[in-house]
């Protein structure tokens, strides 16, 4: 496993931060908040440059509001100069991992997206199910809540096998734990609360001798996978 040190001064550079900015407002031109920063663009780049030099850099809050794309999701939006620092720290961090995704992860990468993993699930569906001729089975799941409930520990453990920079996990830890992850005690709660729901809706349908086999194999993979994923 290759090793990186010394790139914090990358991270933090007045240039990377331009650029990270020009990249963030790409697509933001008409937002009131982008508009406000850039119109003291020079000094706002300069001072979250300094706050970072002299490590007295503090994340801001979140703001929530909810989207429908087409479910009800609850967003949490980061402050402008926070999302600048984001893509800032993207394009220097972002090649160190990118080679350890798993071919067929299409989600928040460069050049992969929906499409082409829509393209690529029909290959695979025909090559597997032999054009139609054979049995294909696709188990459709999702991690529920994932920032919410993600161990801060594990995510930042895992970061620092390959990034052995003091600075920069200084401010992957400012980043990473100014979102509060659902303690533990509450997520097993929050499972509990899912797993009744879930009973009653089966229940409901009148299908309840298949749920409890569809839970425990739900709760096998999920734990087959995590320590791989972790390693």
């Amino acid at each position: 496993m290759k090793i990186y040190r010394d790139l914090f001064e990358n991270i933090i550079s007045p240039k990377n931060l331009f650029e990270a900015w020009q990249t963030f407002k790409a697509d933001k031109g008409d937002k009131v908040d982008v508009a406000e920063f850039e119109r003291h663009l020079e000094l706002n780049i300069f001072q979250l440059h300094r706050d970072l030099k002299n490590k007295t850099y503090k994340h801001g809050s979140y703001v929530g509001f909810y989207i429908h794309d087409p479910k009800q999701r609850h967003i949490h939006k980061a402050e402008v100069r926070d999302r600048v620092l984001h893509h800032a720290m993207f394009s220097v961090l972002n090649p160190i991992f990118e080679e350890t995704f798993i071919p067929a992860s299409f989600s928040c990468r460069v050049g992969f997206g929906a499409y082409k993993g829509v393209d690529f699930l029909e290959r695979k569906a025909r090559s597997i199910g032999r054009n139609g001729t054979a049995d294909c089975f696709v188990l459709k799941c999702d991690v529920k809540k994932f920032f919410d409930s993600v161990s801060h520990t594990i995510l930042l453990g895992i970061m620092e096998k390959r990034i052995r920079d003091e600075d920069v996990m200084w401010l992957l830890r400012e980043i990473v734990e100014s979102y509060p992850a659902m303690p533990v005690r509450e997520r097993e709660r929050e499972r509990e609360r899912e797993r009744e729901r879930e009973s009653k809706h089966w229940t409901a349908q009148g299908d309840t001798h298949r749920q409890p086999h569809v839970a425990a194999l739900c709760e096998y993979l999920y734990e087959r996978v995590r320590p791989i994923r972790e390693a």
